[in-house]
């Protein structure tokens, strides 16, 4: 959106100010930022509660905004110890609820909840320690409005990855079973005389156990992750990283333990029927790759949600735009 430079005089100072302090709600850094080109003083704009733009920010999860801070540097230090008109500060605010249009932006109650938490680190770095403990006009301190705020999601998150915890561990035992039983009974049955597998000598023989054992091994790590996740204790502070890192690694054992039985199981149909019909193999890898594909279709945009939202920051300065204020006209907010 580009913004025509017009020249400002006494009577239209606050010809952008609610424009300027909507953009700011709605994460439209451009907008902040091409009118902080023309009008260097709307750094100053507030709400009738006291927010400027970064306190909005913060308020409404306007994370490109945010991020805005970090082209002023060292003058971002007044955020340590501003408060509104409630005596919030900057912690009191991260620890509001999302609006409920940012939170159904992201796949699923635990990773809203460690969004939030996110925020929540984030802010505390430009804090000082002591804002921890301010209480506000209400007696509460920034902890206090973050548990009070968060407990339904807090629950919600629970159940969100109870029941993907449940269903994955569902399908990585029935894996174990399969690709165990497979082990023992395998292909082709054995000689009587020495107990030696009759394709020990095949390539296909040892594509299967190979895979087989992958399948097996990574289906019990799967499952050991899931009853971990469901036995933890789900505590706030756990959503940020702990429980999501086990859902990643635990749906990644489970696509590899699923890919290597189903290897198995192509190498054991090529050894049974496909020796002398070479034709059969196209077919029987193109059905092999199909429950591959499902589980792809179906689970991996999971799993990319959670490496994105646990091992990529949305803050910081190379998330941010670069600002058209100059930092010498930011005496016109901290005079001087």
């Amino acid at each position: 959106m580009k913004i025509k430079e017009k020249h400002l005089n006494d009577r239209d100072d606050s010809f952008y100010e609610g424009p300027f302090l909507e953009a700011a709600c709605r994460n439209a850094s451009e907008v902040v930022n091409g009118i902080l080109k023309i009008w260097p003083q709307a750094i100053r704009c507030t709400n009738k509660n006291g927010h400027d733009i970064i306190q909005l920010a913060t308020i409404h999860r306007s994370e490109k905004v945010y991020n805005l801070i970090y082209s002023w540097g060292d003058r971002m230090s007044i955020y340590r110890t501003m408060k509104d008109s409630s005596n919030n500060n900057m912690l009191h605010l991260a620890g509001r609820l999302a609006p409920s249009n940012k939170l159904k932006l992201i796949t699923g109650a635990a990773l809203q909840l460690q969004r939030e938490l996110q925020w929540r680190e984030e802010v505390k770095k430009i804090v000082y320690p002591a804002s921890m403990t301010e209480v506000n006009i209400f007696n509460d301190t920034p902890e206090m409005v973050f548990t009070k705020e968060h407990q339904n999601l807090v629950k919600e998150g629970e159940e969100w990855i109870k029941t993907v915890a449940e269903s994955c561990s569902i399908t990585a035992t029935l894996i174990i079973t399969i690709v165990f039983a497979a082990a023992i009974t395998v292909p082709g049955g054995t000689r009587q005389e020495t107990g030696i597998p009759m394709f020990l000598e095949e390539a296909g023989f040892t594509v299967f156990a190979i895979s087989d054992a992958i399948s097996l091994f990574s289906s019990t790590t799967a499952l050991l992750l899931f009853l971990s996740t469901l036995t933890a204790r789900f505590a706030q502070e756990d959503f940020l990283s702990r429980l999501p890192r086990r859902l990643i690694i635990g749906l990644c054992a489970l696509l590899i333990s699923t890919a290597a039985m189903m290897v198995a199981f192509g190498a054991t149909l090529f050894l049974v029927f496909c020796r002398d019909k070479m034709w059969m193999l196209v077919p029987v890898c193109g059905l092999a790759f199909l429950p591959i594909a499902v589980f792809c279709y179906l689970q991996v945009p999971l799993m990319i949600d959670l490496f994105q939202s646990t091992y990529i920051s949305m803050f910081g300065k190379d998330n941010h735009n670069n600002s058209n204020l100059d930092p010498n006209d930011m005496r016109f907010f901290f005079g001087k």
